[in-house]
């Protein structure tokens, strides 16, 4: 445990940024698991909707240093991809 006053600051600062990150990265990982079952679904207007609220969460994590920018960009990136697949598939 921290002694001395600089470091229990530190340490107190440290659990909040921990919980607030986890609640973060949670809610990121909510919204692909519903854009998922949004395409398994065969639905792709629904599909579309989750995306872009998916993509917004995605990003939004990112800006806030909870993940890379760079894993934000390929994350988005790889669902736009299955989303567009979805959207293929029902054209067909």
């Amino acid at each position: 445990m921290a002694n001395h006053k600089s470091a229990i600051k530190r340490a107190r600062q440290s659990e909040e940024q921990r919980v607030r990150n986890r609640s973060r990265k949670t809610r990121m990982k909510n919204a692909i698991r519903s854009l998922d079952e949004a395409i398994a679904g065969k639905s792709p207007e629904k599909a579309a909707e989750e995306l872009k609220k998916a993509a917004s969460t995605i990003a939004r994590t990112a800006s806030k240093g909870v993940i890379h920018r760079n894993t934000a960009a390929r994350k988005i990136s790889r669902l736009t991809l299955r989303v567009n697949a979805t959207l293929l598939a029902k054209m067909d």
